[in-house]
C-alpha cells in the first residue's frame, strides 16, 4: 500500500487490461486470485467486479487509485480478515487438514442453511467449476434477473475457503448477509426450511452464472403430433437459448406433461425444465389416537387406551377400536374433548375424526343403554357434572368468580324415574365414592346442628323444565345441545336439599347447582319450552373438600396394554415416492385448463414422466400433509439408493439423439423438517470418472464429519436410511436446531 506504481492507460481500455498490468507489475502467479478496488476520496473502498467495462464506463478519472488485492491459501482476502474478529488460535492458523472436511458455524437457527450449503459443497462438478475459476469468465453482471454476481462470487468464497484445507470451521456471515441482502425472507436469524434456501440458491447462481446475456423471445410450440424425442428436442433447445449455465448442465432435467381433455379427448403433450424433484410420501389411511376412557363401575379407574383408527374416519370408528379393547357396547359410549374441566365438545358419532387433533384430551364414557330404536322415550338421561370449589378467602355471594372448576367432569346416567336432587346427590355420591369418602355417623351427627341453621344459605335449584317422559330429545347429542338434547332437569317440585325430611338429614359434603355449558354461571330457571341441555355443577366448601376428597385418587388412571403398542411404520423405497408423484391426477377447479379443441377450460387429467435426468438430482421428499383442521408432519422412513438405479422410467431414448442410461443420474435427496431440511450429499453413479467415483467411495466415511460440523447446538435428530446395493443398511441423520 506504500509503493503505489502510476501507469497510463485510455478511456477505451477495459478494466481487465489494469487488472492485467498490476499483475505484471507485482509479480502476482497466474494462479493466483486477484480482484480490485477503488479508493474514494473520503477514504472508503468500493469493488471494480465487473471488469470488461472500459474505464470510461467505470467512471474511473486521472490520479484514481487502485487496489489490487490477493485472495489468500486458505481461501479468504486480506479485506474480509481485517473486518473480521479472529477468534482462531495460533494452532487452528497452522491446521492442515482434507479439504472439503470443513463445518459451518451455527449463527443462529442457520442449521437450515449450513445443511443446503454442506450438500452442494459436495457436488463434485460445480465445486470443481468454482475451485477453477472458471466461473470468472461466466460472471453475468447485466442480467436483470440476476444478484450482480454478488451471490455467485459470495458462494465461491465459501467453496474456496470449505475447499483449501486450512479451516476446521468456518463462519458464513458474508454468505448469510449476501442473501439476506437479495431474499428479505431470510433476514434476521428465524428458521426457514432449507429446502426454500436451496431452490432460491440455486437460482441465484444460474442467473448470476448465465452465458446468455441477452434473452430471445421463444414460442412455445405444441407437440401436435410429432415423436417425443423431437418435441423434447426442441423443448431443450428453446429452454437452453434463454438459460445457459453450469446449474442447468448440472441440475436441470426435462418433465413430460401430458393433459387429456375429458371432453373430447384431445391429448396435449409439452415438456418442461425443472431442477429438482418435489415428491410427496405415501401417506397411511390409519390414525393413532389416545383416549381416556371412563367406566360406569365407580371402582375402576380411567383408563388411557391406544387406538388405531381410520383417518379419514368417523367418532363411531373410535367407539369400535375401544370396544375391542374394552367389551363395552359402541352403543353405551359418548366421546367428549375435556379442556380446563370442562367439556369443550360432545361429538356426535356422525363426526369425522379430523376434527380431532392429537393434542386433544379425549374421554370416552360408558353410560347406560338406551330404549329400543323406534321409541320416542330415553329410559335414562345423562347429565354433564362439573366439579367446583368455592373461594374461600372472598364472598361473591354464589357467583362464577368465587368458585373455581376442578377434577375431571362426568358423564352421569340417571334413570328418568329418579330424576330428583335428593336421588341426583346419592347418585353421584355413589360414582365418586373412589376418592370421596362417606361422612361417619359422628360427622352426621355433628352436622345436624349446622345443617339446621345453615339449611337457607343451601342454594336452591331454581325452575327448571320438567322431565315427562313424551318430551325425550334424539337418541345422539349435538355438539350445541351437549349429551342429550332432549333431556331435562330434576323437576323443580321434586324435594330439594333444603326440604328434607328432618329424619333424612344427614351432613352433606356438597351442594347441587345448574350451571350453564360452561360452568361459569348459574342457572336458576329453565324456559319450560327450551330443548337446552342442563349441566349440574357440584360445589364444594373448602374445608369439606379438603377432608373428604381426594385429589391424588381422582387424578389417577391406569395405563391399558394396548398404550406399549407402537404403531410399525414399514419404511418406503424413494422408488414409490416417484411413482406417487407420476401418477394421473385430476386437475383441481381452481385451475382448470383451456383446452384448444372444445375452447373452453376443462378439469383435465395430468401426468407428470421424468424424461430425462439432470447429472444431479436433487429430490425433495414433502413431509407436511395439509388438513382443514391441522398440518401434520409425516416421519416415514424412506429407503433411498447410493449406487444403484432409480429406474426404469417410462422413456427410452435421451436428448440428442443418444441413449438415455435411465435413473443413472447423481442423486440428492433433501428431507423437510419444521425447522429446516437435511440433503444428502451427491452420490456419483458408475458411469462418471474415476475422480467421481473416489469421492463416492469416500463419501461415508465423509458424512459424519460433514453434518457433525454443519450444524452446531444440535439437540434433536431426524432419522433416516440409506440402503446401498450391496444391502447394507446406512443410518443417517438430519440435524434440527
Amino acid at each position: 500500500m506504500d509503493t503505489p506504481y502510476t501507469a497510463q492507460f485510455s478511456h477505451t481500455d477495459s478494466v481487465d487490461l489494469v487488472l492485467r498490468t498490476a499483475r505484471e507489475q507485482f509479480l502476482v502467479n497466474p494462479q493466483e486470485e486477484t480482484r480490485l478496488w477503488i479508493k474514494n476520496a473520503e477514504g472508503s473502498f468500493e469493488r471494480l467486479c465487473n471488469t470488461r467495462v472500459t474505464l470510461l464506463e467505470a467512471a474511473l478519472q486521472t490520479g484514481q487509485l487502485i487496489i489490487m488485492e490477493t485472495r489468500n491459501k486458505d481461501g479468504t482476502w486480506p479485506s474480509a480478515q481485517q473486518q473480521a474478529v479472529s477468534t482462531a488460535s495460533e494452532e487452528d492458523e497452522e491446521f492442515q487438514g482434507q479439504p472439503g472436511i470443513c463445518g459451518l458455524t451455527n449463527l443462529g437457527n442457520t442449521c437450515f442453511m449450513n445443511s443446503a450449503l454442506q450438500c452442494l459443497s459436495n457436488v463434485p462438478q460445480l465445486t470443481d467449476y468454482f475451485l477453477k475459476n472458471r466461473y470468472l469468465e461466466e460472471l453475468n453482471f447485466c442480467n436483470p434477473l440476476g444478484m450482480k454476481g454478488e451471490i455467485a462470487e459470495a458462494y465461491a468464497d465459501l467453496v474456496k475457503q470449505a475447499w483449501s484445507g486450512h479451516h476446521r470451521s468456518i463462519v458464513p456471515h458474508v454468505f448469510k448477509t449476501k442473501v439476506g441482502h437479495f431474499a428479505s425472507q431470510f433476514l434476521g436469524y428465524q428458521q426457514h426450511d432449507s429446502q426454500e434456501l436451496l431452490s432460491f440458491l440455486l437460482d441465484g447462481l444460474h442467473e448470476d452464472l448465465n452465458r446468455v446475456k441477452k434473452k430471445e423471445y421463444v414460442e412455445l410450440c405444441d407437440a401436435a403430433g410429432r415423436p417425443d424425442q423431437e418435441v423434447a428436442q426442441e423443448a431443450w433447445q428453446n429452454h437452453k437459448r434463454r438459460n445457459d449455465s453450469v446449474i442447468v448442465d448440472t441440475f436441470h432435467g426435462l418433465f413430460k406433461s401430458t393433459l387429456v381433455c375429458p371432453d373430447c379427448g384431445n391429448v396435449s403433450v409439452t415438456f418442461d425444465p425443472f431442477c429438482y424433484l418435489s415428491v410427496p410420501l405415501p401417506v397411511s389411511h390409519k390414525r393413532v389416537m389416545e383416549v381416556f376412557f371412563v367406566s360406569m363401575d365407580p371402582r375402576r379407574k380411567p383408563e388411557q387406551h391406544r387406538l388405531v383408527v381410520p383417518k379419514k374416519g368417523k367418532i363411531s370408528d373410535l367407539c369400535v377400536a375401544l370396544a375391542k379393547h374394552t367389551g363395552v357396547s359402541p352403543e353405551r359410549m359418548m366421546v367428549a374433548d375435556v379442556f380446563s374441566h370442562r367439556f369443550y365438545k360432545i361429538y356426535q358419532l356422525e363426526e369425522s375424526l379430523s376434527s380431532i387433533l392429537d393434542r386433544d384430551d379425549i374421554f370416552i364414557y360408558e353410560v347406560s343403554g338406551r330404549s329400543a330404536i323406534g321409541d320416542n322415550s330415553r329410559e335414562d338421561v345423562v347429565l354433564p357434572i362439573y366439579l367446583r370449589e368455592r373461594t374461600p378467602a372472598r364472598d361473591y355471594n354464589n357467583s362464577y368468580y368465587g368458585l373455581m372448576l376442578f377434577g375431571h367432569p362426568l358423564l352421569v346416567s340417571v334413570p328418568r324415574d329418579r330424576l330428583s336432587w335428593d336421588a341426583l346427590y346419592h347418585i353421584l355420591l355413589y360414582r365418586l365414592s373412589r376418592y370421596v369418602t362417606r361422612p361417619s355417623s359422628d360427622d352426621e351427627d355433628d352436622g345436624d346442628e349446622k345443617d339446621m341453621e345453615d339449611k337457607d344459605s343451601i342454594p336452591k335449584p331454581g325452575r327448571v323444565a320438567g322431565g315427562s317422559s313424551q318430551d325425550s330429545g334424539p337418541e345422539q347429542a349435538g355438539p350445541s345441545s351437549g349429551v342429550a338434547g332432549g333431556s331435562r332437569a330434576p323437576v323443580d317440585n321434586s324435594p330439594g336439599p333444603s326440604h328434607w325430611p328432618q329424619r333424612a338429614r344427614r351432613k352433606h359434603l356438597f351442594t347441587l347447582q345448574t350451571v350453564n355449558s360452561n360452568g361459569t354461571s348459574d342457572r336458576s330457571t329453565f324456559n319450560e319450552d327450551t330443548h337446552a341441555q342442563p349441566y349440574i355443577a357440584i360445589d364444594w366448601e373448602p374445608e369439606m373438600k379438603k377432608r373428604y376428597y381426594d385429589e391424588v385418587e381422582a387424578e389417577g388412571y391406569v395405563k391399558h396394554d394396548c398404550v406399549g403398542y407402537v404403531l410399525k411404520k414399514a419404511p418406503v423405497r424413494l422408488q414409490e415416492c416417484i411413482e406417487l408423484f407420476t401418477t394421473v391426477e385430476t386437475l383441481e377447479k381452481e385451475n382448470p385448463w383451456y383446452c384448444p379443441t372444445c375452447k373452453q377450460h376443462q378439469l383435465a387429467t395430468k401426468k407428470l414422466d421424468l424424461w430425462m435426468l439432470p447429472e444431479t438430482l436433487i429430490i425433495h421428499l414433502k413431509r407436511f400433509s395439509y388438513t382443514k383442521f391441522s398440518r401434520e408432519k409425516l416421519d416415514t422412513l424412506v429407503e433411498f439408493p447410493i449406487r444403484s438405479g432409480l429406474g426404469p422410467w417410462p422413456g427410452q431414448e435421451g436428448l440428442g439423439g443418444r441413449p438415455r442410461e435411465r435413473g443413472r443420474g447423481v442423486l440428492g435427496v433433501t428431507l423437510s423438517s419444521p425447522t429446516g431440511t437435511w440433503t444428502s450429499p451427491s452420490l456419483s453413479s458408475s458411469r462418471r470418472t474415476s475422480r467421481l467415483r473416489s469421492c463416492t467411495n469416500t463419501i461415508s466415511s465423509r458424512f459424519p464429519t460433514i453434518t457433525g460440523a454443519c450444524v452446531t447446538d444440535t439437540t434433536r435428530r431426524l432419522p433416516a436410511t440409506r440402503t446401498a446395493a450391496s444391502g447394507t443398511t446406512l443410518t443417517t441423520t438430519a440435524c434440527r436446531p
